[in-house]
């Protein structure tokens, strides 16, 4: 009995397949504290979302604005068929119904000059701004005839102009609109809808468009955040937004003229132009007003570094950090006839994985720049000074740091490339699994010697 126990120790000792038995099954058991980690990471950046969205909520949310609009009642009438008793015959009278119109502006002009700034609440950081905007233009050729409506069936008298937005909360001054010579002020209607109203009272001397176009004009000071668009309501929609943020991404619908776009470090000029004809609908509804919100467009206004996305991929290359690590010192020990324990294994990958924790606390509190160069140099030189204990070599040590160095390198590099990542780390892995099969190739795996 105790020469089979020696023998099957001396198995565990001396054989090639037990000491890479042993390593796999430690590299499985790091899978637990790197799925913990994972698990840190994300709950880290949910925690980062809900306190950029319980800020924003609180100066504004996103911001998609659209108006004037007039909105115009009429009559139309029904048919129907009375019984008379006296006469035993049926009479014919007309009910009338009330209806509304919708109509869009002739022209419209949108000039809007956006100020961004940081807001922060502990370690998180969100960025919101403070848009004027002026809006003018002219309203022309209100057109009831498609719809044989008669002159005197148009209340120009119950008619009001309105506005439209998903942000009533951050609006910052009264608003009222000019149109001709006279001035309305807007109120809110509220309900439960995505895109909020207001609305002026009812309009004077509306019917003088049926003999020249009519101006209009609107100042909105709004408070945002994230987002800032607009919809394309006007037969010829122009739109100028300028502001201080240096990394806008244009979005939606429509993306703007090339010829004025310019994006520097002290922020960006945007020009856009939209024709009725590059869009899918009319100037005119008659009925209800449809949402119109998905043919928006304009900035938003990114935050142009998220560490904890970064962190999260760096975290998916975890099991190839200590794969990769842990089979560097297998080959060492298998070549060289050193023993290495299965507890120092057991420590140098739990180094490895202190890596990402170390990553996650530091990059809250610095640029994921400096929080991956601090913790690959802290656990860098851990392992290395920790291995020369255990291997005695200095080669062997220099092998170690300089294995440990271009891994770490490779990781970064692939988290910095966007569009090629995948490229990048494919061919990477390739040569390093080049290397393995290049400096294992003299190892006798059946007789856990080299060849003499």
């Amino acid at each position: 009995m105790s020469i089979q126990k020696q023998k099957i120790g001396n198995w565990f000792k001396n054989s090639i397949s037990a000491k890479m038995l042993t390593v796999g099954f430690l590299i499985l058991t790091l899978l637990i504290p790197l799925g913990f980690v994972k698990d840190l990471i994300r709950e880290r950046g949910f925690r980062q979302t809900d306190v950029i969205a319980e800020i924003n909520s609180k100066w504004g949310e996103k911001v998609v604005l659209y108006g004037p609009i007039l909105k115009i009642p009429y009559r139309t009438y029904i048919e129907e068929k009375v019984f008379d008793e006296k006469t035993k015959t049926f009479l014919k009278t007309e009910k009338p119904e009330m209806h509304t119109a919708y109509f869009f502006p002739w022209e419209l002009n949108i000039d809007s000059n956006v100020n961004t700034q940081p807001l922060e609440r502990g370690i998180y950081e969100s960025v919101v701004y403070t848009a004027d905007t002026k809006i003018k233009g002219k309203f022309a050729k209100l057109n009831f005839s498609t719809r044989e409506i008669k002159d005197e069936d148009i209340l120009w008298d119950k008619a009001t102009v309105l506005f439209k937005t998903s942000n009533l909360k951050g609006i910052r001054n009264t608003i009222n609109v000019a149109l001709g010579k006279n001035k309305y002020p807007l109120k809110p209607k509220f309900d439960s809808s995505f895109m909020n109203t207001l609305e002026s009272g009812f309009l004077t001397d509306l019917s003088k468009i049926k003999e020249h176009p009519l101006a209009f004009e609107s100042n909105f000071g709004i408070n945002g955040s994230q987002t800032l668009q607009f919809i394309p309501i006007g037969r010829e929609t122009e739109v100028f937004m300028k502001s201080n943020w240096h990394s806008p991404s244009f979005n939606g619908n429509f993306l703007p003229d090339t010829e004025g776009k310019k994006i520097s470090d002290k922020g960006f000029e945007a020009k856009w132009k939209v024709l009725e004809t590059n869009r899918r609908f009319g100037q005119y509804f008659f009925g209800s007003l449809p949402d119109l919100s998905q043919f928006s467009f304009g900035t938003e206004f990114l935050v142009p570094v998220d560490d904890y996305q970064k962190t999260e991929r760096t975290s998916k290359y975890g099991l190839m950090i200590v794969g990769l690590t842990l089979l560097v010192f297998l080959l060492i020990q298998i070549s060289s006839k050193i023993a290495i324990h299965p507890f120092q294994y057991l420590m140098i990958g739990l180094a490895l994985v202190m890596f990402y924790t170390l990553l996650i606390s530091i990059s809250e509190h610095q640029n994921y720049l400096f929080a991956y160069l601090i913790t690959g140099v802290s656990v860098v030189t851990l392992i290395t000074i920790y291995s020369r204990s255990i291997l005695k070599n200095p080669k062997f040590t220099l092998l170690i740091l300089g294995s440990m160095f271009s891994l770490y390198t490779f990781i970064f590099v692939i988290i910095q490339l966007e569009d090629y990542a995948l490229l990048v780390g494919s061919i990477g892995l390739f040569v390093i699994l080049s290397i393995i099969m290049f400096t294992s190739r003299k190892i006798d795996w059946s007789g856990n010697q080299l060849p003499t």
